[in-house]
């Protein structure tokens, strides 16, 4: 017997004794009973129990500690509490592990500063605990989206010798002895010593890899760990982060834009019909209006305007921006921020990006300005997600890498994917605390991922 069974079925145990195994969340004792808030951390509502002094053990059990597990048996029974339906009149109550009276998770609310300190200790408090079932099982719903459309699960290599996206913030991987690193003669490290011979680093993207699988699945993706060594300390910047990145083939960058959208509804619907419990505390304590903004996402159908038409929107806003929108030149959050939330109400696809602040592997559109690069932007959130279609050209692609310097000659089985049976493909990214950030209303990415790692901080 768990809590999510007692919760989801209450009315079938009514009457009858159970028996659950979990921990002490609140203890309230007086001269002859006493309750207990008991969770098992099955379900996010916790369990009243009730004891009195009928127990044998009754001097013991008022002396028992928040925080500590027991194992309780007892007959469940209507509540006379309006907000709880059911309650447990205990007739045995164990100690299974005890815990002092310093635990520093106690029934009041601490600083998510704090609790990042006890982060070992922080899936125990109502905000992690419903933060990381929505986390759970949104993965779920990644997982079930792709793999009900016969997409193939992709393991990316997670140690590469490619740099995806050419911004060089990697992490480096070797073997040798820092305080001795071999040299040649230049004085460069001499990498033919290392463990694999060559400059090695941790993945920023499974990109690329996913890319060689589409080519021979057709649709594949990819669901797992990432990392950028960028010394940045903001809210939404972590150096280990998770990815979903989807590549598929013979798709153009419309039917791109069809399947972005569609997955980020699935996921989104799924949390809302799945974690209703957990999007209704945090409405209450979090963000108000949460379960109103998913909701509204799912409903509403994407916009679609390409970069052009977004800058010359934002000109035309008669907005006084802090940082001027300008053709060829990227979107800050407050441009996102009007396009979703006053000019549309409703997500936004913006497409065909100026060239030069893309990658290179993205599609060279017939301007020879722009690529088919696109961006989801949702309303109180910004940029969730980016996409493309990929340069299939072997000679557009080629130039587009010698313009950027990109090693194309550590990328030529890249290239050759291009002669070897190429065809259309596009594929998407979408940083998946990011995501959890929207679904949980948590504005900080160190607050959605368990352990965090960010500059100076590599704790646990």
């Amino acid at each position: 017997m768990n809590d999510k069974n007692l919760f989801t079925n209450y009315q079938k145990y009514l009457n009858k004794e159970v028996t659950l195994e979990g921990w002490i969340k609140n203890h309230r004792k007086q001269k002859e009973f006493g309750f207990i808030s008991f969770s098992d951390g099955t379900y996010f509502t916790q369990i009243q129990i009730v004891y009195d002094n009928n127990l044998d053990n009754f001097e013991e059990i008022t002396k028992f500690h928040i925080g500590s597990s027991i194992q309780v048996t007892g007959t469940v029974v209507k509540s006379p509490k309006e907000n709880q339906p059911f309650e447990i009149q205990a007739s045995s109550i164990c100690l299974l592990g005890d815990c002092p009276e310093d635990y520093p998770i106690q029934p009041k609310k601490h600083s998510r500063e704090f609790l990042r300190e006890q982060a070992y200790l922080r899936p125990r408090t109502n905000l992690f605990q419903a933060v990381f079932q929505i986390r759970s099982k949104a993965a779920f719903a990644i997982h079930e989206y792709f793999q009900k459309r016969d997409y193939v699960y992709f393991h990316a290599p997670l140690i590469t010798a490619s740099d995806c996206e050419g911004a060089g913030e990697m992490f480096h991987v070797t073997t040798f002895d820092l305080e001795n690193v071999p040299k040649n003669k230049d004085g460069s490290v001499d990498y033919s010593k290392d463990f694999f011979t060559k400059a090695a680093s941790l993945t920023v993207s499974g990109q690329l890899q996913a890319e060689t699988f589409a080519l021979a699945y057709k649709n594949v993706y990819t669901f797992g760990p990432t990392f950028r060594a960028e010394n940045s300390n903001t809210k939404t910047h972590a150096s280990e982060f998770w990815m979903i990145e989807p590549e598929i083939a013979f798709c153009d960058l419309e039917k791109d834009m069809d399947i972005m959208e569609d997955m980020l509804k699935y996921v989104v619907k799924y949390v809302l019909d799945n974690c209703r419990v957990e999007l209704e505390f945090l409405d209450s304590f979090v963000e108000k209006g949460l379960i109103e903004k998913l909701q509204n996402l799912v409903k509403k159908k994407a916009i679609r305007i390409t970069h052009y038409q977004a800058i010359k929107e934002l000109k035309e806003s008669g907005k006084n921006f802090e940082f001027t929108p300008e053709y060829g030149e990227d979107l800050a959050r407050e441009h996102e921020k009007y396009l979703t939330e006053e000019k549309y109400n409703a997500p936004v696809f913006v497409y065909n990006w100026p060239k030069d602040i893309k990658a290179f592997y993205m599609r060279l559109n017939d301007d020879n300005k722009t690529v088919a690069a696109v961006d989801l932007l949702v309303p109180g959130s910004g940029e969730l997600m980016g996409g493309s279609q990929r340069e299939e050209r072997y000679d557009i692609l080629l130039n587009r890498m010698q313009e950027m310097n990109t090693g194309v000659e550590e990328l030529d089985w890249y290239l050759k994917l291009r002669i070897y049976g190429g065809c259309v493909h596009s594929g998407f990214g979408m940083g998946f605390e990011r995501l959890i950030m929207y679904l949980t209303g948590v504005e900080n990415i160190r607050d959605v991922i368990p352990y965090p790692r960010t500059p100076g901080n590599c704790e646990f």
